[in-house]
């Protein structure tokens, strides 16, 4: 990933190094536990463990050679450690280091990934509790509806962002699996009590079966909930977007002093943080369809997911991390203009009480069909000629036979739609 959209914490799981780390922690584990099993002579683990390191340069002269950065990196070990050397990587095949690996750098960025999403649920909480009880238009279709709260609409995120960590949970504990099974999953060389105690050493369980990977549909589900967790950041930018089109202009993302917007047009000032998330959920869903393509493989494996997972493993995660971090900075500075919301709210002159008043004239005795008629054509005058609404059921005959005056007025009071916010929030918050 650039470094455009990449955080160092992140980025530093995915290096080079970090990856033969993991790779070599594998290789001790297995080295350890055929010590006890008396398979590896104590003097000669002691000298692994001591000697046993890697150098990246020589990696890569050595992978520039041989086309395998497993055995580059088998060999730049062997050329520190000697003879001893010899009892590294016994009865394993390459994915056995490489997904137990694999497994271990995903717990360490979804550990990662976990807590920038509480940050995240933290900050929409603050600001949907602050906001509880601001008046704002709800929409649908993109046409005012009912009125709702700003902080209704935060609500709604946060518990969306509370499913994303559930999935998350679930996707990082089916990715706590290793295999020291050998080149096609049959434990040729090595017994499953090995691969169960070396897992057991590296806070993993051993994966029940596999061939000669761990399976891809552990991956896929991963990429799947990242793509799901993208896209909830996605739908979550989008209405900020459109919350600050000019016509409607009810909430603004921060805008930075000396930040400019056009280099054309001095007055802009746009939603760019929420459009780059937008753009980089695009991403993450891409690679969610590539990590589905890699659940089928060519018998006990091929090599077709390799160069796809080098890829969609570390961007994904370090896009996501990027995404979460960057939304949670623009949930936490975001600008809300209440009286701007309240001003929205009159634009149909009194249009959203159509439902309200719909229901009083049932509840009076009026069929559906005629309460129905009668609202809708008050509401066209009110469309075609910009008039009020109360105003004109005040002069309609038929509804006036049903409803007082009196009980219009409270008919059109804004209060009867945010009467269950209360309860709502405290389904949320428990408060």
């Amino acid at each position: 990933m650039i470094d455009r959209y990449s955080r160092p914490e992140m980025a530093s799981i995915w290096s080079n190094e970090s990856k033969f780390r993991k790779w070599l922690d594998v290789e001790i584990a297995v080295c350890e536990i055929l010590n006890e099993e008396g398979k590896i002579p104590d003097a000669d683990l002691k000298n692994i463990k001591r000697k046993a390191s890697f150098d990246l340069t020589r990696i890569k002269e050595i992978e520039k050679e041989v086309k395998h950065d497993v055995i580059a990196f088998m060999t730049s070990i062997a050329e520190k450690v000697g003879k001893s050397s010899r009892f590294i990587h016994q009865g394993l095949t390459s994915y056995d280091v490489v997904d137990t690996a694999n497994a271990l750098l995903l717990r360490e960025a979804c550990n990662i990934l976990l807590d920038d999403t509480r940050a995240l649920l933290k900050a929409i909480k603050e600001k949907s509790l602050e906001y509880k009880d601001v008046p704002m238009m709800g929409r649908t279709h993109g046409v005012h509806a009912e009125p709702i709260t700003f902080g209704l609409k935060l609500a709604l995120w946060y518990e969306e962002m509370k499913r994303n960590i559930q999935r998350l949970e679930a996707a990082r504990e089916g990715l706590m699996v290793g295999k020291i099974s050998g080149a096609v999953g049959a434990f040729a060389h090595l017994s499953p009590e090995v691969e169960e105690k070396v897992c057991r050493k590296l806070g993993l369980k051993a994966a029940p079966v596999s061939s000669q990977i761990i399976q891809r549909d552990r991956y896929a589900f991963l990429l799947a909930v990242l793509a799901i967790m993208s896209s909830s950041l996605d739908k979550f930018a989008i209405e900020i977007r459109n919350l600050q089109r000019t016509e409607i202009r009810e909430v603004e993302e921060y805008f930075l002093e000396g930040q400019k917007g056009s280099s054309a047009m001095p007055h802009k000032r746009n939603p760019i943080s929420c459009e780059q998330i937008s753009g980089l959920a695009r991403v993450i869903r891409g690679n969610a369809f590539a990590a589905l393509e890699n659940i089928p493989l060519w018998h006990e494996r091929d090599i077709s997911n390799s160069s796809v997972e080098r890829i969609i493993l570390p961007d994904s995660t370090i896009l996501m991390d990027y995404m979460l971090a960057k939304f949670t900075e623009i949930v936490k500075n975001l600008i809300v203009y209440p009286e701007r919301m309240l001003q929205n709210i009159g634009v149909t002159r009194g249009l959203i009480f159509s439902q309200a008043l719909l229901l009083a004239l049932t509840r009076k005795g009026a069929s559906r069909e005629k309460a129905y008629r009668w609202v809708q054509r008050n509401t066209v005058k009110v469309w075609k000629e910009d008039l009020d609404f109360k105003t004109l059921i005040k002069k309609d005959s038929d509804i006036r036979k049903m409803l007082t005056p009196d009980e219009i007025d409270r008919i059109f009071d804004l209060r009867i739609f945010l009467k269950n916010i209360d309860k709502i929030f405290k389904r949320v918050y428990g408060k």
